[in-house]
């Protein structure tokens, strides 16, 4: 029992959106990976439900939204990196927030820790976490998930 080291995280997912529990699940994420000196990867889905099916079929629109969620995404790389992480990267999917993590970003980043927010911004939703419950319950990675 003399080795009872908590256990140290080589490369951190954090999802975020402009959701309050998004917002305090990248500032733990950020402790957690300066604190076990991993790599993090920030990553946020565009989800085509917050689209008509006009704006969805319009590829000028969605490219346009596209671009706005990656200068955004961009901008918590730039706050993770003053912070003193060494290395951050940034990936944007599109579709189910909580399937895209779980089937395409996780495979794809390979990741050891998965740290998500409790709440969706918005809807029913909100109320149930259905987006954070999904990936804690199908992710094959550790998962965090903040209140």
């Amino acid at each position: 029992m003399a080795d009872l080291d908590p256990k140290k995280f080589k490369h951190i997912l954090v999802g975020v959106d402009d959701s309050p529990d998004a917002q305090l699940a990248f500032r733990y994420a950020m402790n957690r990976a300066k604190e076990d000196d991993a790599e993090m990867t920030i990553t946020s889905i565009l989800e085509s439900d917050d689209m008509n099916v006009y704006q969805a079929l319009n590829k000028d629109f969605v490219h346009g939204k596209r671009d706005e969620l990656e200068q955004h995404v961009l901008g918590y790389r730039d706050l993770a990196m003053r912070f003193g992480i060494k290395k951050v990267n940034v990936i944007i999917g599109e579709g189910n927030p909580g399937e895209t993590i779980v089937k395409q970003i996780i495979p794809e980043v390979k990741p050891d820790l998965l740290i998500i927010g409790s709440l969706s911004k918005k809807g029913i939703r909100k109320r149930f976490g259905s987006q954070a419950a999904y990936m804690a319950k199908y992710a094959p990675i550790s998962v965090l998930v903040i209140r």
